[in-house]
């Protein structure tokens, strides 16, 4: 459930009459379909800037138009939500009490898609934003030992490196800066990307690995022959497996690097994934042989990179997250933020104060740290109105800060539970799985076997929404 404030408290839950958010409903009298008032019909164009990377003036000025209208029509929707969710939890009356519950799912649903329309508008702009400031994106902040170590692996006969963290950790970066230094090696590089397997090629197994093979292929500017090697009466997987080993392997003079991103794509498709991981465990494995199938699989080197907000359950002889170099990324510490600002030149705009008190709101959240400080370099506000602003719906930050909020929201007990972690002063020990879930969103940092709040931004803005 989406909130924009933190419910204001109702000090007597068994009173007929309460004030919520200014307005007064009276829980006897009220029906729930009178809650609710009108319903925002806002045209978000469905134009990407994809399609037109370069927006003109007037294109930009009808976009920030249409998301003024969408964040006041999202405030005003959450604040009724809050209301009928406050008269919901008053409610004695069975009867009534169905009627407030099925009015709240209508206006959390509507909620959700202006959430949604909010999120694309700012997308597109946000779009064009990077394409003016697209050399800073290219900002690359090692935090070592990592780098050497994924260098010192990939160089090593059929190796597996497996990245992984929370979104906007900076794994895709991570991932690119190997295939580099790979390129740089004379090695062959495949990057396969799993958000761009749309809904059709995730039907099946055999559909699903003849896409892969296809694109490996194109990659590597070879002729798609799957139908001369592929022999559906051997297996899926041996089909597979057949066309990598006799026919894309075989026309490599180097090693090939295959990397997979956004592997959790497949964490929802169960009759993919196992099959998929027993594949990837079965080419790993392979290497290590010292025959002549061994030598020909030493070739390939796998990267594997996932965000952890899944959780995919598998038997461990079956899985390659359990073999090979496991890669966690952690935040950036105090001299990595310094040497990001130095890079966009914003020493001067930030010093140690600002570098404080930007640390003190959003930790060391790679992305969170470059978001500040490229609206810094953009001088579109002062540091002091963007950290006031933060944790609000109006701070540059609410778009990740929204998605966090839906992951929590999908689960109860995680919600419960983060509730007690952000309000505590004191670190909170919980269950080890909720514990595990919490860090894999990337919400809490783990002290011994406790959890805080990895940053005060999440305090602030979980603390006026989980009510």
């Amino acid at each position: 459930m989406q909130d924009s404030q933190k419910p204001k408290q109702v000090t007597n839950n068994n009173s007929p009459n309460s004030q919520f958010g200014g307005g007064l409903i009276n829980a006897e009298s009220v029906k729930a379909e009178r809650i609710g008032g009108d319903i925002y019909n806002i045209y978000l164009s469905q134009q990407s800037t994809v399609d037109n990377p370069t927006p003109s003036p007037n294109q930009q000025q009808r976009s920030l138009s249409q998301k003024n209208s969408l964040e006041k029509a999202y405030t005003l929707q959450s604040q009724r939500v809050d209301r009928i969710r406050n008269a919901w939890v008053i409610e004695t009356d069975p009867s009534r009490k169905f009627q407030y519950e099925q009015q709240l799912q209508s206006e959390e649903r509507t909620l959700k898609e202006l959430g949604d329309k909010l999120d694309a508008i700012e997308q597109q702009l946000q779009a064009a934003d990077n394409f003016e400031v697209e050399a800073d994106t290219n900002i690359y902040i090692e935090r070592p030992p990592i780098e050497q170590k994924c260098y010192k692996a990939i160089v090593q006969p059929g190796a597996l490196i497996r990245i992984k963290a929370p979104q906007k950790m900076g794994k895709t970066l991570l991932l690119e800066k190997i295939l580099d230094y790979s390129r740089g090696q004379g090695y062959e590089t495949v990057k396969l990307d799993l958000k761009l397997a749309d809904n059709s090629t995730l039907t099946d197994l055999k559909t699903f690995l003849h896409w892969l093979c296809v694109n490996v292929s194109d990659t590597l500017n070879l002729e798609n022959k799957t139908d001369e090697y592929w022999q559906d009466n051997l297996g899926i997987n041996t089909g597979c497996t057949r066309y990598f080993q006799r026919y894309l392997l075989s026309n490599v003079n180097t090693c090939l690097i295959f990397a997979i991103d956004n592997f959790e794509r497949l964490f929802e498709h169960d009759n993919i994934f196992s099959e998929f991981c027993l594949l990837l465990r079965s080419w790993y494995e392979t290497a290590k042989q010292g025959d002549r199938m061994g030598k020909i699989w030493k070739k390939l080197r796998l990267i594997v990179v996932n965000s952890t907000e899944a959780y995919p359950t598998l038997d461990i002889n079956r899985s390659p997250f359990n073999v090979g170099l496991a890669i966690e990324l952690p935040e950036f510490n105090q001299q990595q933020i310094k040497e990001m600002i130095k890079l966009y030149a914003l020493d001067n705009l930030l010093p140690e104060e600002g570098l404080r008190q930007l640390i003190s709101v959003v930790g060391g959240h790679p992305y969170l740290v470059q978001e500040a400080i490229a609206n810094l370099k953009g001088q579109e506000m002062s540091l002091q109105e963007l950290l006031t602003l933060a944790a609000t719906e109006q701070g540059i930050f609410r778009h990740h800060l929204r998605q966090q909020l839906e992951c929590l929201q999908d689960n109860s007990q995680l919600q419960s539970d983060y509730k007690k972690v952000i309000e505590a002063s004191e670190p909170v020990q919980l269950s080890p799985e909720i514990t595990f879930k919490l860090h894999s969103l990337g919400l809490v940092k783990i002290i011994r076997n406790d959890c805080i709040a990895s940053c005060d931004l999440y305090r602030q803005y979980f603390s006026a929404r989980l009510g």
